[in-house]
Formats: C-alpha cells, sequence, structure tokens
C-alpha cells in the first residue's frame, strides 16, 4: 500500500535538537575534556606545519621545554600558576553569586599601588617584618575597598556591575599611571625601576634557594581557604542561594544587600593580596601591567573550574603552561608572540567548546517509518 501523503501545511521536524542534558558522569565529562585537548593539539599541530614546515611533534618538545626545560622554567611556571590561581580565587565568590565582577583587573592594581606605596613611603622607616604586615593590611584594605564601590551601588540600587566594574579597571589603570609618574626614577622616565633594591625593603623573603616558594605557599593558603568556605560555611552557602535566586534568598531571609556587599569585600580583598604578591614577592616595583590581564584570563579559569578553588589549579597549570611554552616556541623558531597566541588560542577554543558537549546533546531526528 503506498505511503499516506503528508497533510497540507504540516511543520516538518528538524533535522536535530539540542537539548540541556539531566545530568553526565563525571568520568565521561573528563573523557569528552580529555578528548577536546587531543583534538586541538592534532589541529593545533597540523596549523604549525602549515605555517612552519615544522613537525608538530618537535614543536610540543619545544613547548615542554620552555615550561620544564630547566629548573628556573619551572619556577617560573609555577610562579605564573601561583598568580593566575590567586586572581581567579578572588573573582569566584562573585561569580558563584552570579555578581558579574570584571573588575579583578583595577583591584589588584589597587592593591599592588597600596603595596608600593608602603615601600617608597616606609621602606626606610619600619622593621622589615612590621613593614610587610602593614603593606599586606593596607593591599586587601586597597582591593577591598576597590571591589566593594560597586557592589554597594549594585545591592542598593541595581546598578550594572559589569559596566561599573569594567570602568572601576580604567580608572585604577590612571591613578597607578599618575603614581608611576610621580615615583618615576629617573625623575620622568615613566617608570619606577626596582624599588628599595640596595635594601630589598618590603620583598617577600626568601625560603632557601627558591625565589617564588613564599608566593606559592600563601596563593596554596588563600585557595585551600576559599574551597573550604565556598563549600562548608554559611557564607559559602548564601552565595550559592543568592546566585540561584536572590527572590528564593529574600523569602528564605538571607540579607541579600548584605552579602553581595560582604561577598565582593572579600572577592576585593582576595584580589589586593594577589597585587601585594606581584609587587613585593615577584616584580618589586609598580606599573599599569602588573595585572598583566590575569583577571581576564581568571574568568575563563573560573568558569572551566565550575567555580572549584581546587579544580582551579589544573585549569590555572594548564594556561600557564600553553603561555610559556607557546612563547618558547616563538622565540626558538624566530616568531613573533602572534603565533604563540594562535596555538594557545586554538587550544583554549577547543577546551571551551567542549564544555557545550557536557551541559548539551545533540539528538537526531529519528527517521520516518516505511510503510508496510
Amino acid at each position: 500500500m503506498a505511503a499516506e501523503p503528508k497533510q497540507k501545511g504540516q511543520i516538518k521536524e528538524p533535522l536535530f535538537h539540542i537539548t540541556k542534558r539531566d545530568s553526565i558522569a563525571w568520568q565521561k565529562a573528563w573523557l569528552i575534556r580529555i578528548g577536546a585537548i587531543l583534538f586541538a593539539l592534532v589541529f593545533s599541530g597540523i596549523v604549525s606545519f602549515l605555517l612552519t614546515k615544522e613537525n608538530p611533534l618537535s614543536i610540543y618538545a619545544t613547548m615542554l621545554d620552555g615550561a620544564f626545560g630547566t629548573e628556573r622554567r619551572v619556577w617560573n611556571l609555577m610562579q605564573s600558576l601561583a598568580m593566575l590561581l590567586c586572581v581567579s580565587v578572588a573573582v569566584t565568590p562573585a561569580f558563584k553569586m552570579r555578581f558579574w565582577n570584571i573588575g579583578a583587573e583595577g583591584q589588584v592594581l589597587a592593591g599592588g599601588l597600596a603595596t608600593a606605596a608602603c615601600m617608597i613611603l616606609f621602606g626606610n622607616k619600619l622593621p622589615s617584618p612590621l613593614l610587610l604586615l602593614v603593606m599586606l593590611i593596607v593591599s586587601i584594605a586597597a582591593g577591598a575597598v576597590w571591589a566593594v564601590i560597586p557592589a554597594f551601588f549594585r545591592a542598593h540600587w541595581q546598578t550594572n556591575e559589569t559596566l561599573f566594574t569594567l570602568m572601576m579597571n580604567y580608572i585604577a589603570i590612571q591613578l597607578v599611571s599618575f603614581f608611576v609618574y610621580k615615583w618615576s626614577v629617573p625623575k620622568g622616565s615613566g617608570q619606577v625601576g626596582i624599588i628599595n633594591r640596595a635594601t630589598h625593603a618590603g620583598w617577600l623573603p626568601t625560603l632557601g634557594k627558591y625565589e617564588y616558594l613564599l608566593n606559592i605557599l600563601i596563593v596554596l593558603l588563600v585557595t585551600v581557604t576559599m574551597f573550604v568556605y565556598l563549600k562548608y560555611s554559611k557564607h559559602g552557602y548564601e552565595i550559592t542561594v543568592v546566585g540561584e535566586s536572590e527572590n528564593t534568598a529574600r523569602y528564605i531571609g538571607i540579607p541579600v544587600k548584605k552579602v553581595i556587599i560582604r561577598t565582593m569585600l572579600i572577592s576585593g580583598a582576595v584580589c589586593g593580596i594577589a597585587g601585594f604578591l606581584l609587587v613585593s614577592g615577584t616584580d618589586h616595583t609598580i606599573s599599569r601591567d602588573t595585572a598583566g590581564g590575569r583577571s581576564f584570563t581568571a574568568i575563563m579559569v573560573s568558569w572551566l573550574a565550575k567555580f572549584n578553588p581546587i579544580f582551579m589549579v589544573l585549569t590555572s597549570f594548564l594556561l600557564a603552561f600553553l603561555d610559556k611554552g607557546a612563547s618558547q616556541v616563538s622565540t626558538q623558531l624566530g616568531l613573533n608572540k602572534s603565533f604563540s597566541d594562535i596555538i594557545t588560542g586554538i587550544i583554549i577554543f577547543f577546551i571551551i567548546g567542549c564544555e557545550f558537549f557536557i551541559q548539551y546533546k545533540v539528538q537526531f531526528r529519528e527517521k520516518e517509518a516505511k510503510a508496510s
């Protein structure tokens, strides 16, 4: 018997549907991520060969050498990882609360500027332990103040926190530029130079022969503390509820305004610690590039780790490794930094893209049953 003709005006089913997954086993999720990384390596290897005619395996070997080739490179990698992780941990409470804090760059600069000011003004007037304590307190306060200003306006007048925090970045950059010019050595050069080079006043001490070990340990302590705070404390529970629904939070008696302001105080304070570590423990100077764009990369680190500070160690390590390794490839092959950005961008694109297949599934249209 012939198939029955379709009714006039009948809507044809699309070829496929995209639906949100209810849940996915963590093993399967990590298999998808690992597969995405492998595909990224293959694709970036092809692109590298087309651009340089070099063996992709030698390019990857060069990346490994750039990150792990010497003890110095390993410690530089760990330092970069620690600083990126610190800023990522800082933005996480706000993002988990669905407060889009795009101003971590300015908050880090505020903390770094406060640290540099203490080093310049009090470097030869206070004993080293007291000076370091003052620097830490002032940098935390500066970062917290810089973060709480947009939080206050958002809590009371529902201002757009994305634009507000973004604009605060530019103000912080210009403040740093002003004081860099004011403190510049020689006068008018536009560079502060190494602060207290002769006395090392205000420099974080070196543990043994490891220059960045204290920085790394401080960031590790901050990371573990933030994990415990978000997962096991009452404040962490309130942040989660406010992030899911402010109306629900109000209904069950959570003071939403207080939670928003308190959370941004914490976020800004940790950014202040990052500024302190960058100026006192790493660069020993201040410039408008001290934060180095870490705050925008930190957003991706936090998001990829699902706002889990422990998982951020892995995502921070991956991005820090790509940065160091790809830079070594550019240097060794005599290319500009654009090549390293291309390789890094391809790999990150695949990693971000795989999250779509973790969150959603594609269902194809079932074939129409043939008439018997």
